[in-house]
């Protein structure tokens, strides 16, 4: 009998009464009697859970998808219980110690994963339940990314697009441009794949990413750049970050694909007095800016680290520029070169 719907008998009292059992207390037989399959980034991944509204939640976040690798399945357990408060929940800490990862905003809204042998729990509340946006920015996406990012990507802080078959990863630190970039070139008719987060996949032959090219996020002060942003609402993200989260299809966007081989990268310096250039990096730049970038540790940073020696021998270069139009343009030029 598995484990999701084994229950012990409750154990009399003198008096004839059910006594509460010691485990009890830690919610281990907690019964999860509902599944459904998803397939964030095409890869196939079942949550177990003992509420359906956990599955809507998950629907926002993962329902765009039905590519499914050739993968094990991994397995998401949700368990949400009536304790707490009937707000919503303030933001998880989160904590690492080599192969095991924690989420833990409160006492009753919690994750446990073990980033080696992809066991996994989450508990949470009805109030986080009921603010979807928070329960998958915090713990359904937060736990799926880490567990893939585990076992079959590592993910780059870059945005991708392309444009004559050839891929071109945008890096940066944060308020560098990224996603404006990204989206700029995709309204020029460049291939949208992502505009903040890449994933590359960790047994391609070659250089090869996924990104999330259902959806765009932008800072709020995207709206000053793209006028069509205006009528979308603000959002909350990950770290409290408000952002506007908008689904491609109501962009003016003629092209996406969820992949792309990745031909070179661009590191991207904006400022106002660029006289807008490219200027090529050393050998091995692109390996080393992104290791740097890794937020994994332990025995799973050493493998992201090994991963990324596939990015030593693609082009990397620094672009110099100081508005939208004229990085487009350089950017055009790269995608030309042989």
């Amino acid at each position: 009998m598995s484990r999701e719907s084994f229950h012990e008998t409750p154990l009399k009292t003198a008096g004839g009464g059910l006594s509460p059992r010691p485990q009890d207390a830690l919610l281990c037989d907690m019964e999860l009697s509902h599944r459904s399959m998803f397939y964030p980034l095409g890869y196939p991944v079942e949550i177990i859970t003992n509420d359906t509204a956990v599955f809507e939640a998950a629907g926002e976040s993962f329902g765009h998808a039905r590519l499914s690798r050739n993968s094990v399945t991994l397995q998401i357990r949700v368990g949400v219980t009536s304790e707490g408060a009937s707000a919503c929940p303030p933001e998880p800490i989160r904590r690492e110690y080599n192969h095991l990862y924690s989420l833990v905003a409160d006492v009753h809204n919690q994750a446990l994963l073990d980033l080696r042998s992809m066991t996994n729990f989450i508990w949470v509340t009805r109030a986080a339940v009921n603010n979807s946006l928070y329960l998958r920015y915090n713990f359904l996406e937060k736990a799926v990314y880490l567990l893939l990012g585990a076992s079959a990507v590592t993910d780059l802080h870059a945005a991708c697009v392309s444009k004559n078959g050839k891929g071109i990863l945008l890096i940066g630190n944060s308020g560098a441009g990224k996603s404006t970039l990204a989206y700029a070139c995709a309204r020029a008719g460049w291939t949208f794949t992502s505009d903040d987060t890449s994933y590359l996949i960790n047994d391609s032959k070659v250089p090869r990413v996924i990104g999330h090219s259902h959806r765009a996020r932008f800072r709020p002060s995207a709206r000053e750049l793209f006028p069509e942003l205006q009528r979308f609402a603000l959002t909350p993200r990950i770290e409290g970050k408000p952002s506007i989260e908008v689904p491609v299809s109501e962009l003016p966007i003629e092209k996406s694909a969820p992949e792309a081989n990745v031909e070179s990268s661009v590191y991207l310096n904006r400022s106002p007095s660029a006289a807008g250039q490219l200027i090529r990096l050393p050998h091995g730049t692109a390996t080393e800016r992104t290791c740097s970038d890794l937020y994994s540790a332990g025995e799973i940073r050493v493998k992201h680290e090994k991963i990324l020696q596939s990015l030593s021998d693609i082009p990397t270069y620094e672009l110099q520029y100081s508005g939208l139009s004229q990085g487009v343009l350089l950017l055009d030029r790269l995608s030309r070169s042989k």
